[in-house]
């Protein structure tokens, strides 16, 4: 019998002026930024510091494809809850499947969601390489 995945790893935080455009609502490309923010705080969940990852294995993850879909408006001062949850995992890239919702009392709405694709390089020459092993790890015993 296959072992159910594990719930999808959440970080809270706040609309800011700087989040909205001119009509009041969180420019679309910021859901990138608040994507990527839960992504490393997922990744430092599972013990994996990405700037000191760098500097003991001369690695980086970049973003390599994205897909995000809108559904709902988000505006100033709003909470929202951001996901992130490993779909699958590569020699050298995750996919991972990620959600935006309004924190509403209640049942959370969904605002934005998306698969974001994130890949290992050199961190010097940027060329494709092999996840180490500690990642593989991490992910493994999360799972």
């Amino acid at each position: 019998m296959a072992k159910p995945a594990p719930p999808p790893f959440s970080w809270t935080l706040r609309i800011y002026w700087e989040d909205t455009d001119a009509g009041g609502i969180v420019f679309y490309a910021n859901y990138l930024k608040f994507f990527e923010r839960a992504r490393t705080e997922w990744l430092r969940s599972l013990g994996i510091e990405q700037q000191a990852l760098r500097a003991q294995s001369g690695g980086m993850f970049i973003v390599s494809q994205t897909q995000v879909r809108h559904l709902l408006p988000c505006r100033l001062d709003d909470e929202i809850i951001v996901t992130a949850g490993l779909l699958e995992s590569g020699r050298a890239s995750l996919t991972l499947q990620q959600q935006a919702f309004l924190k509403t009392p209640g049942q959370p709405q969904l605002l934005a969601e998306a698969s974001i694709r994130i890949g290992w390089v050199n961190a010097t020459s940027l060329k494709p390489a092999r996840l180490p092993a500690s990642i593989l790890d991490s992910l493994e015993k999360r799972s």
